[in-house]
């Protein structure tokens, strides 16, 4: 397979640069087989069953990007620089992975100060990237980097407008509970009070797995055999409970259906071969592309994905790389809106 296998052409006035108000007002490509309909997310009470399970990933997205100041002290006295920091995953150590920018700026041991309250010293410096331990942790730093955080929208978004104050509401799942993710798990994002409960009422279950969206979901592919791709590390679980429900609606004969490849990804690295659910936490890199045997997933709702990503190989391991190109174009023809804040799709195999 072939990287160029995966390529389209997306005009850019596609790509969405808000959301739809209300969330659930965004519009919904159904494909199943060769059957494509258009509908709206609000429609999910038409296109689900009773006994169907969703399956939510309630990652919280951090503010993620942050401005401070490096003092260094030199011979001619006290020099300082305004960095930019945006943070990308914690690591075991206790410290952050982050960028920074100009990262030449900045020297092992070195203090960024970027509040009276929140500071972080760089533990270290290595590809391009640097290790930062910050001065308070738990929810003191929670506290702290909400208040001078700014949320880490998607280089695709961030090329055409900054962030604002919306971005914090807007780019933040409605069930959004554990922090630790600096991107968004971005199908969820059309689920609103209402749609949850009217799925409720009409027998449509829910299973929360949690799995931290890091950086690496925008990195390009770099390799012409997709199939030699090192896939970047995400740290997720799945808990036991959410485990014997999801097994309990496969005995029952409903279907599973992740939100998100995230969710998919997850519940995919805790599946046995037989489809059994088993409690899942640590890191999992799992890179689906098609030829993949899906052990746990009967469909998927996600929204529109990048040429050439990982994620739509993801979308085409499970629809069949011909089907999905169909279902693409006809989302261009129709000027779906595209990537984190733009449409949906409900995938059935």
């Amino acid at each position: 397979m072939k990287l160029s296998d995966f390529d389209f052409d997306l005009p850019e006035g596609l790509i969405a640069t808000r959301p739809a108000r209300p969330r659930s007002a965004a519009r919904l490509l159904v494909a199943q087989g060769d059957d494509i309909r258009d509908l709206h997310v609000r429609d999910l009470t038409e296109v689900l069953r009773p006994g169907d399970r969703l399956v939510l990933n309630d990652t919280r997205v951090i503010p993620a990007r942050l401005t401070g100041t490096r003092v260094r002290e030199t011979g001619q006295g006290r020099v300082t620089a305004r960095i930019e920091v945006t943070l990308l995953e914690p690591a075991a150590d206790g410290t952050w992975a982050a960028l920074g920018k100009p990262l030449r700026k900045l020297g092992q041991g070195e203090e960024i100060v970027f509040s009276p309250n929140l500071s972080a010293t760089v533990a270290r410096i290595e590809d391009g990237r640097m290790h930062i331990a910050f001065n308070l942790e738990g929810a003191d730093f929670d506290a702290a980097l909400a208040a001078v955080g700014a949320m880490p929208l998607p280089p695709y978004i961030a090329a055409l407008r900054a962030p604002d104050a919306r971005d914090a509401v807007d780019y933040q799942t409605v069930f959004a509970r554990v922090p630790g993710a600096v991107a968004a798990p971005t199908a969820s994002l059309h689920f609103d009070a209402p749609l949850l409960a009217a799925l409720r009422a009409k027998g449509i279950a829910f299973t929360h797995v949690t799995l931290h969206v890091g950086a690496g979901t925008f990195l390009p592919v770099k390799v012409d055999d997709v199939t030699t791709h090192k896939m970047h590390s995400e740290w997720g679980e799945v808990t036991e409970s959410a485990c014997a429900e999801i097994n309990a609606t496969r005995a029952a004969g409903g279907r599973i259906i992740p939100v998100g490849t995230t969710a998919l990804r997850l519940i995919e690295s805790a599946a046995a071969a037989d489809g059994v659910m088993r409690p899942w936490r640590g890191p999992t890199d799992i890179f689906i592309y098609p030829g993949y045997e899906f052990r746990a997933t009967d469909a998927l709702m996600t929204n529109f994905h990048l040429p050439k990503s990982t994620l739509l190989m993801l979308v085409s391991a499970l629809m069949g790389k011909e089907r999905t190109s169909r279902v693409y174009a006809h989302a261009i023809d129709r000027k779906y809106r595209f990537f984190s804040y733009g449409d949906a799709s409900f995938l059935i195999p």
